[in-house]
């Protein structure tokens, strides 16, 4: 009896209520009736309205049943929660979102130098883009096609600072990477499809 009272005083502790939705609005690209919606799918997935990093892993790794995508999805949850708290709240989810779906060329590309940018210092090294790549080839997992040599990874990490570190001291700066990503047609395009879709 008394540890189901602890739960129920946990949970009402937990609980978060996000931000006026004009606010919301304001801060987001999104309508008043698309983030109504929105909100409805974060609480129906996560009741307490904040998700921690365990549970968004769960959420995130039915997306790939083939492949393990605990590493990525942790970068993930680095990049969404911006407060670094440990938790993503429905504004935080909303937020990044929107730059995904929404946002202008640069901000989304600010985004993703955000996410490989792993230990936030302002750079990205071999290092980070090694462990981005080898979380995205576990991710898809062994039925990837065709199937990955050991040195795959590796050999896209070369190619990535060949073409990004214009000035070849071994780091890849935002203005790099925005520069880069803007020249590369491939990459502007799928930009454009990912807009498309929504």
């Amino acid at each position: 009896m008394l540890d189901k009272a602890d739960d129920d005083l946990e949970m009402t502790m937990v609980c978060h209520r996000p931000e006026g939705l004009d606010q919301l609005q304001a801060q987001t690209n999104f309508s008043k009736r698309e983030l109504q919606v929105l909100y409805r799918g974060f609480k129906n997935e996560c009741p307490s309205g904040v998700v921690n990093e365990d549970t968004f892993k769960q959420i995130y790794s039915q997306f790939f049943p083939h492949g393990d995508a605990s590493q990525y999805a942790h970068y993930l949850f680095n990049a969404f929660d911006t407060a670094h708290s440990g938790s993503i709240m429905f504004e935080d989810f909303v937020t990044a979102l929107s730059i995904l779906l929404r946002g202008t060329v640069t901000e989304k590309l600010q985004w993703t130098f955000n996410l490989y940018d792993i230990n936030r210092d302002g750079y990205i090294n071999k290092e980070e883009m090694t462990d981005i790549v080898r979380a995205i080839y576990d991710m898809m997992g062994k039925y990837t096609y065709p199937v990955l040599k050991t040195d795959t990874p590796k050999q896209h990490v070369d190619a990535f600072f060949q073409k990004m570190d214009k000035n070849r001291d071994g780091v890849v700066t935002l203005d790099e990477f925005i520069m880069s990503c803007q020249e590369d047609e491939n990459i502007m395009r799928s930009l454009q499809l990912f807009e498309n879709v929504i």
